[in-house]
């Protein structure tokens, strides 16, 4: 029964490292399309579009992912 709890346990662990992954991307995404709306206000609905697509995907492998780990 120790083998069944340590496998939930590692399961657990890998879920979390998996969200912080996605949340590392998904920060480092929209902080790269701030740090271009502010040198090129003018750019920013091109930006903010270009930055959503990406941030949905990674958002999406990271539950896919999060789903098969548990």
């Amino acid at each position: 029964m120790l083998h069944i709890g340590l496998g939930y346990l590692g399961a657990g662990w890998g879920a979390g490292v998996i969200m912080l992954g996605a949340a590392a991307g998904i920060a480092r995404l929209s902080a790269a399309a701030l740090e271009g709306t502010a040198r090129q206000p003018e750019a920013a609905a091109n930006l903010r579009t270009s930055m959503l697509i990406p941030a949905a995907l990674i958002e999406g492998l990271d539950f896919s992912r999060w789903s098969s780990a548990c």
